[in-house]
Parts: structure tokens; C-alpha cells; sequence
């Protein structure tokens, strides 16, 4: 699913006031870390991460979790990057068209 400017532009709104639930430490990106990112983004559907490293790096990060998870990018500022991968079963955000 490929997310519009209008979708991408709800979400950024809704994923200001949200802390990051993930943060990538200096292991990376781990199997349990993805395990968790995972189910992060089943119960919230948006989720923010905090990023480690240069620019090179993070987005490399950004990058490995999106292909990973199968996520889409909403955003990525700095250290963090709000992530959004829809739950088929029981949707929780409602996109405006």
C-alpha cells in the first residue's frame, strides 16, 4: 500500500505528539528488535524510532526496518523516523482518502 501527500500529511499530524517506542542502540537492528518493531506496529500501526548514528547510517537503518517489516516511511527528522504499516485484521487510524 502506497500512502498519498493527504495520508502521509495525517500521519505526520497524529505522529507529533507520540514518543519513540523503538530505539536501535549499538547492536542495530537485531531480530528481537524487529520481533518488537513487529508488534509495535500491529497494536499502534504508527510508530517512531529512534535512530543511531550519522545521516549515512540512519538511513541505512531506515531503510533495513522499512524493507524488514514491510513499513512505509511517513517521516524521518534528525535521529527519528515515524513508521506506518496498516493491520489488516483490525485497523486502528483511519486515512482520509
Amino acid at each position: 500500500m502506497s500512502l498519498n501527500p493527504n495520508q502521509k500529511r495525517h500521519l505526520r499530524g497524529l505522529a507529533h505528539a507520540l514518543h519513540p517506542l523503538i530505539q536501535i542502540g549499538q547492536r542495530g537492528i537485531t531480530d528481537p528488535l524487529l520481533a518488537e518493531l513487529g508488534q509495535a506496529l500491529d497494536h499502534h500501526e504508527l510508530v517512531k524510532v529512534r535512530l543511531a548514528g550519522d545521516r549515512d547510517e540512519r538511513q541505512a537503518q531506515t531503510a533495513a526496518l522499512i524493507e524488514a517489516t514491510g513499513a512505509e516511511l511517513v517521516q524521518a527528522i534528525g535521529g527519528i523516523a515515524c513508521l506506518f504499516r496498516r493491520n489488516r485484521e483490525q485497523p486502528v487510524i483511519d486515512l482520509p482518502r
